[in-house]
């Protein structure tokens, strides 16, 4: 144990393919941790047997952070406690922020060592706009949540990051088509590994793509945000407006209307008065 390190919580990303991405300043403190956290402690030792350093490892992963977090908070304390994930950042797709939420509560010196992180990693291999983007992690498995949950972000103007295994790959592909349409995509996989590779295209062509070759290794999803939309006819105006106007007063429907549509208030609320009329 490394006595500089001041007692508290070290958020520890670690390289999410290539050992030789662990930052200097990542391994210090892994080596002079009292005790580390980790999702899997084979993964985990692999990667302390690269630096050449050998600490205590305790499990803290969804079955049983419950139970093992109480004293991680009170060893906090007094020691210097690090948290890794297999691969990554912690707290992207696993339940580390809990730990850092109670760790805070207890008054305890939190620090972050910030390195790999898959999806911010593939946002730089898509070629996809990365001004505003959504982390949506693991789509849900079954069809009609997946499909609820795909149409809950369908109109974020943000690009869309999300990560998925080989075997789903295609039924995910196919479900973001269905919901989304021809947009511009990226499938990336391995990262940082020997066969690292992003294959660009539109969601309907890379659906058709693995439909039946689900490719290997960590995958990562991104796709563009929806196109600007096509500004609304008279017609489509008149519909909404005459339909607003059997439930609402005049100025609640023209505003209604005017926020749905992207129409003009004022011409909006004149074409009101002649349909009253």
């Amino acid at each position: 144990m490394n006595p500089d390190l001041t007692p508290g919580l070290y958020i520890v990303a670690t390289p999410i393919g290539n050992l030789g991405d662990l930052s200097p300043r990542a391994a210090a403190v892994l080596a002079g941790a009292a005790v580390i956290a980790v999702e899997d402690s084979r993964v985990t030792a692999k990667l302390l047997r690269h630096i050449g350093v050998k600490r205590p490892m305790t499990p803290y992963h969804d079955h049983n952070a419950e139970g093992v977090r109480p004293g991680l908070i009170a060893r906090m304390g007094t020691e210097a406690v690090a948290l890794v994930s297999d691969a990554g950042t912690p707290l992207i797709s696993d339940p580390g922020y809990k730990l850092v939420r109670d760790a805070r509560a207890a008054g305890h010196n939190v620090v972050t060592i910030p390195g790999p992180c898959a999806a911010v990693a593939a946002l730089t291999l898509a070629g996809l706009p990365t001004d505003r983007f959504l982390y949506l992690g693991f789509l849900p498995p079954k069809a009609q949540a997946r499909a609820a949950a795909i149409a809950e972000v369908a109109a974020i103007r943000a690009t869309l990051v999300l990560y998925e295994s080989g075997p789903r790959l295609g039924a995910t592909l196919a479900a973001l088509a269905e919901e989304l349409g021809a947009r511009e995509a990226a499938v990336t996989r391995e990262i940082t590994k020997r066969f690292e590779e992003a294959v660009t295209g539109t969601l309907v062509e890379l659906a058709a793509r693995y439909a039946d070759a689900p490719p290997k290794g960590e995958i990562v999803v991104v796709i563009a945000p929806p196109g600007e939309a096509a500004p609304a006819s008279a017609d489509d105006a008149d519909s909404a407006l005459s339909e607003a106007l059997t439930r609402l007063p005049m100025a609640k429907a023209v505003s209604e209307v005017a926020k749905k549509l992207g129409v003009d208030r004022k011409a909006l609320y004149a074409r009101a008065l002649e349909l009253k009329g």
